[in-house]
């Protein structure tokens, strides 16, 4: 049995042996009569809709010549905007040009390993929660014993899960005022998780804070903008 790897090779080979073949099986063309030129011979004309074998002067065999690759830069992609300090202001592209914005960190542990990311949003006036995050976990993390989030070795805070994809255990978290201002005055926050595996163990996640208050001014500006300009 062909491996899918000869089997492509075989494949690839075939098709570039395809015209030679094809040319050694056509009839000689009887010879012109003596005296009278031999007419010269025609090339076929592409079909409609198709191109000639040959791009750039080199003949194709049939293959596929590929096209330009998207740019990432079509309605959903999400760019960097800006970076401030450890955080990067990131937006998804929308069509009417009113990008939604969030400040997101990747979160390493202790080996540099990546384990979590968090990104927060600023919301609209007039409700209690000015703020909010998602923050993604591996799925090995134990979700009974919930988040913890603390500033500067504080008490903190505990939240629930919301829900687990192929991708992580997300937390949607809300933030009060109180709390955004502990942020901006911090040097350091925390993220504690228990891994599944390990219940009697804890594993710390640092979350720097450099660039948080400029980042979130320049994130919270952009969206107020955004929806601005979206009424």
């Amino acid at each position: 049995m062909q491996t899918p790897r000869k089997t492509l090779a075989l494949t690839v080979l075939m098709l570039g042996l395809a015209q030679p073949l094809a040319a050694q099986d056509t009839t000689p063309a009887a010879p012109a009569a003596e005296g009278t030129p031999a007419a010269e011979p025609q090339a076929d004309a592409p079909a409609e809709g198709q191109t000639s074998g040959t791009v750039d002067g080199a003949d194709t065999n049939g293959l596929d010549m590929g096209s330009p690759a998207e740019t990432g830069n079509g309605v959903g992609d999400t760019y960097i905007k800006e970076v401030s300090g450890d955080w990067e202001i990131r937006c998804v592209r929308t069509e009417a040009g009113n990008d939604p914005c969030q400040l997101y960190q990747l979160l390493k542990d202790g080996n540099g390993n990546s384990v979590a990311e968090m990104s927060i949003f600023d919301l609209p006036s007039g409700q209690q929660a000015v703020a909010g995050a998602t923050i993604i976990t591996p799925l090995e993390t134990l979700l009974t014993q919930q988040i913890r989030l603390s500033v500067d070795g504080s008490q903190g805070k505990r939240y629930p899960f919301t829900l687990c994809t192929r991708i992580g255990c997300f937390a949607r978290v809300g933030f009060t005022e109180e709390d955004v201002n502990a942020f901006r005055r911090g040097a350091a926050a925390q993220i504690t998780i228990v891994p599944a595996g390990a219940p009697d163990q804890t594993v710390d996640l640092a979350v720097s804070l450099s660039g948080f208050t400029a980042g979130y001014s320049a994130m919270a500006a952009s969206n107020a903008e955004a929806r601005q300009a979206a009424q």
